[in-house]
């Protein structure tokens, strides 16, 4: 017997810039913050949830079992189990999926899914000559050999390693790989400064309405996404140097994410669960599909969703035009402007094994609370911020309402997903 899987609701994190107002505060930190809103919003204290799944990209090797620490150091039940899972950027996304999937089986009656992503506590790595000597310390029986290891340690062992976000079978960094994408696709460096000083203003009149109100609580006296620049346009953004594709670049600081912190969280059950509890029905979660690019190979790296939404809306019988609303995660202005040039190219979409292009949209329908680009982009928890967004934007519009969730991933991965309004 399948059942349904809704969205119940969410609670987030304001998210905030990397070195700012959470710059003190870890991944696990940040993680229970988002627990502790979500339980204190729908009642949940005590309550043993049939799991709750999250997950980071940039961990400590101390969080090993991070969602299950965090779940612990929340009020719900500590008989409630937990996992992390990773799927970069997607992660939110797909531990969605995975919650989804487990009450429509049956499996469970309610769950939680999220991400959490603090760059400002990114972990540093030791070299690997250093960590093989400490390695050997450690493993010493006696204090003369804890310290014989140490005689081989020479000064250029002693640098550590940042973390990169370089993809590492080709050395590019995201921005590098998506500059290539924007030049090869014709996009416009205007085209990328409208759609970021658009996401800004819709972010800032969405927050004016009210309508975070029930999805974002105050961390660390940050009431709201400390990202956002409500006064920002489009010529401000076009006095901004590039900052990926070399000087005669088009992509800036500011039609690109920033690194940020926070993280956010997702509340899912059977209808049943949810109406016994007295709880919302926001939106139906239908279906979703994820899919990969060669990007070794020279193909895109952000456009794994285009084959991914091609297959999900075939296997569903939709169109395009059957959606209400569509949330494209903005990583840059150029993914949002090249993932709708795709959408809408009838040799691309074929080459990827498509029946054709899926078409072109109402820009209107776009990321109408604004996205990534104003509201910022804590890699793991992105996915977890629109889904409960979206499911509340579609239970405005009404029973039926459909939407789609589009994400891109590293890896040259692509994360896709199906709301209706119940």
């Amino acid at each position: 017997m399948t059942h349904s899987a809704v969205v119940v609701g969410g609670n987030r994190t304001p998210f905030a810039k990397a070195g700012g107002p959470f710059a003190e505060a870890s991944n696990h930190d940040l993680l229970t913050s988002a627990l502790d809103g979500l339980v204190a919003r729908y009642g949940l204290a005590g309550q043993r949830i049939g799991e709750v799944a999250a997950g980071a990209v940039l961990k400590h090797s101390r969080d090993f079992n991070l969602t299950r620490e965090a779940v612990l150091s929340s009020p719900l039940s500590p008989a409630t189990p937990a996992c992390d899972l990773q799927q970069a950027c997607g992660t939110g996304l797909e531990t969605t999926i995975y919650i989804a999937n487990k009450i429509r089986l049956g499996q469970i009656d309610s769950g939680i899914s999220g991400g959490v992503d603090s760059t400002s506590d990114a972990p540093i790595v030791v070299s690997d000559p250093l960590r093989r000597t400490l390695l050997k310390a450690n493993a010493a029986r006696s204090t003369k050999d804890r310290i014989a290891p140490f005689a081989r340690v020479r000064p250029s062992h002693l640098k550590p390693q940042a973390p990169s976000v370089a993809e590492p079978r080709t050395g590019l960094s995201m921005g590098e790989h998506q500059a290539l994408t924007t030049e090869r696709w014709g996009i416009t460096r205007d085209e990328q400064d409208e759609i970021a000083a658009a996401s800004h203003h819709k972010l800032a009149a969405a927050w004016a309405d009210g309508f975070f109100d029930d999805l974002v609580t105050p961390y660390m006296g940050v009431a709201r996404d400390a990202i956002l620049r409500p006064d920002t346009t489009v010529e401000k953004l076009a006095a901004l140097r590039p900052a990926f594709g070399g000087p005669h670049g088009t992509m800036t600081a500011g039609n690109s994410t920033a690194l940020s912190d926070g993280a956010a969280t997702a509340l899912l059950a059977n209808e049943d669960w949810a109406r016994e509890h007295h709880l919302p029905v926001l939106a139906r979660f239908v279906d979703a599909e994820v899919a990969a690019v060669d990007h070794p190979g020279g193909d895109d790296l952000l456009l794994g969703p285009i084959a991914a939404a091609g297959r999900l809306l075939a296997r569903q019988g939709l169109t395009l035009d059957d959606f209400a609303l569509i949330e494209i995660h903005e990583a840059f202005a150029s993914t949002v402007a090249t993932t709708l040039k795709a959408w809408d190219d009838e040799d691309y979409c074929r080459a990827l094994g498509l029946d054709g292009k899926l078409g072109t949209i109402d820009r209107a329908k776009l990321n109408v609370t604004g996205s990534s680009l104003a509201a910022g982009h804590p890699f793991a928890a992105t996915g977890a911020r629109i889904v409960p967004t979206l499911a509340k934007l579609l239970q405005q519009k009404g029973p039926g309402s459909k939407g789609l969730i589009s994400m891109c991933a590293a890896g040259g991965q692509g994360v896709v997903a199906i709301l209706e309004a119940v």
